[in-house]
């Protein structure tokens, strides 16, 4: 009995050891709502995905004996709340960078004042995929960005025969940008737009009339296709009330930043069927990439209960491309050597997905998968 209790208190006294000497958890900071209703969908998958991987390698002995920890913080989808997370960050020299953020609002504030770049500190992967934003100092891309997504919507369009398209786009952020793409590269793939319709979404008062109003124009048109520049619940509205009007024959083309589940829970399944979403992430239902085949085995292990999703898979990659930096960065990572790891990782090899970082250019994965709406509301591809 003596030598049983000498054995566990010799374990202990070598465990704690070795937790002193391997030094404090290596924190990421992540900002993201999991109350927002408009947000806490993605944003509990992305936080379940980031914590399958980084459980994953803290099971291995984590990076360089430290367990690497994510501490997320909620922003409310504030923009301003964003920024003043952000700051408590940077305060804390114990996180070595920032991961995963969500809440476009915040991100593009984020960019514009320029805070990674100013910091010092690297913004991995966060949840955008306008270039102008993650464009800025010390952003380190993985989704594709909007316009490869409008250009493979186009080209589904065209490859389907589609002979009169109508682009509604929302007059903020992305919106004008993709607008203006589809007009200068139309002609040269072949899709032929016959009107381009705006989508006020700065006015918060009588949406269903504005949106009304919006319908009717595009009905008008008699479309066989609509490409749809937008989120939030303009958007939603749209789609409620097209779906409603005499004509819902056209085919609707959608961006990924149009979650699934919201969709079928304005349209139901089955005036849901059949729309079309590009997708910035790769497929995460079929193992066809070793990514994917690795991401379904950590989910069923280390989150069973927790369904296999774009935003869950993207979560997963955020932690891997995090922990390769770390490690890069060599013994005893700081934030400036996780930032030069990452500037100079060159091409890295996700599992059959790559991302390219150096010092004149840091892109991301570049494709797209376009799925559609099937039975029971699935995601097909």
């Amino acid at each position: 009995m003596f030598s049983s209790r000498l054995l566990l208190f010799t374990t202990a006294v070598l465990a704690c050891c070795h937790a002193a000497a391997a030094g404090p958890d290596i924190l990421i900071g992540q900002v993201s709502s999991q109350t927002s209703p408009v947000t806490a969908a993605n944003a509990k998958a992305l936080y379940a995905g980031i914590n399958v991987y980084f459980e994953h390698v803290n099971s291995l002995g984590g990076v360089d004996g430290r367990r690497v920890r994510l501490v997320n913080k909620d922003d409310e989808l504030k923009t301003d709340k964003m920024i003043v997370l952000t700051k408590e960050f940077i305060a804390d020299r114990n996180v070595l960078a920032l991961a995963g953020y969500q809440n476009t609002g915040g991100i593009t504030e984020v960019s514009k004042q320029d805070i990674p770049g100013k910091a010092g500190i690297a913004m991995i992967a966060p949840f955008q995929g306008d270039r102008s934003i993650v464009g800025a100092a010390n952003f380190f891309p993985f989704r594709s960005g909007y316009p490869d997504e409008i250009i493979a919507l186009m080209r589904e369009a065209v490859s389907t025969q589609k002979r009169k398209t109508v682009v509604v786009y929302q007059n903020v952020t992305y919106g004008p940008a993709m607008m203006q793409l589809i007009q200068d590269t139309s002609k040269k793939e072949g899709l032929n737009v016959v009107d381009y319709v705006k989508l006020d979404a700065t006015a918060p008062d009588k949406l269903p009339a504005i949106v009304g109003e919006v319908v009717a124009a595009v009905v008008k048109d008699a479309p066989d296709s609509i490409i749809l520049l937008g989120g939030g619940r303009h958007t939603f509205e749209f789609l409620k009330q097209f779906k409603e009007s005499p004509d819902t024959s056209a085919q609707l083309y959608l961006m990924s930043i149009v979650p699934q589940a919201d969709l079928l829970k304005t349209l139901g399944e089955a005036k849901a069927r059949g729309i079309v979403i590009s997708q910035a992430v790769p497929y995460p239902y079929s193992a066809t990439l070793p990514l994917v085949g690795e991401y379904q085995r950590l989910m069923k292990q280390y989150a069973p209960n927790e369904p296999f999703s774009f935003s869950s898979l993207e979560g997963f990659v955020v932690g891997k491309i995090t922990v390769a930096a770390l490690k890069r960065a060599g013994p005893k990572p700081t934030r400036e050597k996780v930032l030069k790891a990452l500037s100079n990782m060159g091409e890295l090899d996700l599992g059959g997905v790559y991302v390219n970082y150096t010092p004149k250019a840091r892109n991301g994965w570049g494709g797209v998968d376009l799925t559609v709406i099937g039975a029971a509301g699935k995601l097909l591809r």
